[in-house]
C-alpha cells in the first residue's frame, strides 16, 4: 500500500526534529524519566550484540504492559527462543532487569525517528515483531514492515476516543494495521475498533488474566505484619498527583471511624515519594517512608512505600485496597492483580484503562466503585468493619479472573505458527 502523505509528513519532521529531541530527552534525565548511561538505545544504538538464532522483537510501553506480556516472554524464552523487550520508561527497565527470564535482554525503545528506527532494526533483525496492547509508533512500524519482518500486536487495546481520532485520517491506520500479519485484541468490542481501521483482529483474550500473582516477598510480609500487629490498613495503590490528597482526605475521615488505621501509600511512580512525603508533613501527617529504611510502628499512621516491585507484597497485606488513577483522569490500574492476591477492592470512576474488566468485577460483586474522597472513606469503612462482606468480594474476584485465563495459550500459538522452524 502506498504510504499516506501524512505518513510521509511525520518521517520528514522527524528527520529534522532530533535537535529538539536531543533537549527533549536531557530535561527528562534531569526529571530522573531517563538513563544517562543508555541514551544511546533511545537513538537506535543498541549496547548488546543480537544473540545468534531466532528472536522475536517485543515492545511495550510500560510496567503495566511489560507486566502483562511477562508470562508470554517466560514460556518463549523456557522453550529456546531468543526474546528482546524494549520499553520507554526506567521504571520498566528496572522492572525487566529483576524479572526477564534467562535468554530474554531489554533494551529503551528507540525514538520514532527514521535513522533510529533503522539502526535498531538493522542491528537486531528480528524474525517477528510485536506491539504489546495501544503502541502504535508509525515509523518503527514502517522500518519494520520494510524489512520484510513479520509485525503483530498482541493485547490489543483500542479505546473508543482513540478509534474515533483514527477514523478522521482513515488512510494512516489502513497503511499501519492493514497488512499486519495478526492482530489479537483483548475484547471482541476491542477487535472490532481494530477491525474497522483495517487490522485483522480477532479477540483472543487479556493476557493480563494470564499473568501470575505479584511477587510476594514473605519475610517482608512477616516482618511488616508484625510491626503492624492487628490494626486495619487501608491501602492506595499506584496514585497520581491530585489523587494522594483524596486519599488522605479520606484516611483522616476513616481515622474517625477507625482510630487505629495505618494507611498505606504506594505511589505509581515511586521517586514521587519526597513530594508526597512533603504533601504529607503540610497536612500534619508525618509518615514513615520506606525509602528510607523506616518501618511503621504502632504511632504511624500513614507509611509511604516509594519502592519499585512491592506492590504485591501490600496488596497481601492490605484490608481494603483502593486502586489508584481512579479518582483523577488517568484511566485506572490493573485490577486482577489485587485479585489474584486477595485484597478487597475498591475504586473511583476513571477506568477507562481497564474499562470491560472494571464493569465485569462491579457486575459480578467484585469491587466498589466510588466517586470521590468521601464516598472512598464510607465504603472504605463499612468493608473494614464487615468481615463477611470482603470475603465475598474476595471470592467474587478471583472467580472473575480465573473465568478469563487462556490469552496465553492463545498467543503462544499464533506467534509459534510465524516463527521459522520449531523451537530448539
Amino acid at each position: 500500500m502506498k504510504t499516506p502523505l501524512a505518513l510521509l509528513i511525520y518521517r520528514a519532521l522527524g528527520h529534522i526534529a532530533a535537535p529538539a529531541l536531543a533537549l527533549f530527552l536531557k530535561r527528562r534525565i534531569a526529571r530522573g524519566k531517563e538513563d544517562p548511561a543508555r541514551q544511546n538505545e533511545r537513538w537506535g544504538r543498541p549496547t548488546l550484540p543480537r544473540p545468534d538464532g531466532v528472536l522475536i522483537w517485543l515492545h511495550a510501553a510500560s510496567v503495566g504492559e511489560t507486566m502483562s506480556i511477562l508470562p508470554l516472554i517466560t514460556r518463549l524464552a523456557g522453550a529456546g527462543r531468543h526474546v528482546l523487550l524494549t520499553t520507554g520508561t526506567v521504571t520498566s527497565a528496572a522492572l525487566a532487569a529483576a524479572r526477564l527470564p534467562e535468554g530474554a535482554v531489554h533494551q529503551f525503545v528507540p525514538l520514532d525517528l527514521p535513522a533510529a528506527a533503522r539502526r535498531f532494526i538493522a542491528h537486531w533483525r528480528p524474525d517477528l515483531a510485536v506491539f504489546c496492547e495501544s503502541e502504535l509508533w508509525p515509523t518503527l512500524m514502517l522500518e519494520t514492515k520494510r524489512a520484510d519482518i513479520p509485525l503483530g500486536i498482541v493485547n490489543g487495546r483500542m479505546s473508543a476516543r482513540s478509534a474515533t481520532r483514527w477514523r478522521k485520517f482513515p488512510t494512516i491506520p489502513r497503511a499501519l494495521l492493514g497488512d499486519l500479519a495478526f492482530c489479537l485484541a483483548q475484547s471482541e468490542a476491542d477487535a472490532a475498533r481494530y477491525a474497522a481501521l483495517g487490522a485483522p483482529a480477532v479477540a483472543a483474550g487479556n493476557l493480563k488474566f494470564d499473568a501470575p500473582p505479584l511477587p510476594l516477598d514473605l519475610d517482608e510480609a512477616e516482618r511488616l505484619t508484625k510491626a503492624i500487629g492487628r490494626r486495619p490498613v487501608f491501602l492506595a495503590a499506584s496514585t497520581h498527583p491530585g489523587e494522594e490528597e483524596q486519599v488522605l482526605d479520606a484516611a483522616c475521615h476513616l481515622r474517625e471511624r477507625e482510630p487505629d488505621l495505618l494507611t498505606i501509600i504506594v505511589p505509581r511512580h515511586p521517586p514521587r515519594g519526597e513530594e508526597i512525603a512533603k504533601l504529607c508533613l503540610s497536612g500534619g501527617i508525618v509518615p514513615a517512608v520506606r525509602s528510607r529504611g523506616e518501618m511503621p510502628d504502632k504511632h504511624t499512621t500513614l507509611y509511604l512505600a516509594d519502592t519499585l516491585g512491592e506492590l504485591g507484597l501490600f496488596y497481601a497485606l492490605a484490608t481494603v485496597a483502593f486502586i489508584g488513577g481512579s479518582l483523577v483522569p488517568t484511566g485506572g490500574h490493573n485490577p486482577i492483580e489485587p485479585a489474584k492476591l486477595g485484597a478487597p477492592m475498591l475504586h473511583g470512576p476513571e477506568t477507562h484503562n481497564f474499562k470491560d474488566i472494571f464493569a465485569a468485577f462491579d457486575a459480578a460483586g467484585a469491587a466498589v466503585a466510588v466517586v470521590d474522597s468521601a464516598m472512598l472513606a464510607h465504603e472504605a469503612g463499612c468493608l473494614i468493619g464487615d468481615d463477611a462482606a470482603r470475603s465475598v468480594l474476595v471470592a467474587n474476584a478471583r472467580a472473575i479472573a480465573a473465568a478469563n485465563e487462556g490469552a496465553l495459550e492463545r498467543t503462544l500459538g499464533v506467534i509459534e505458527a510465524l516463527l521459522p522452524g520449531p523451537a530448539p
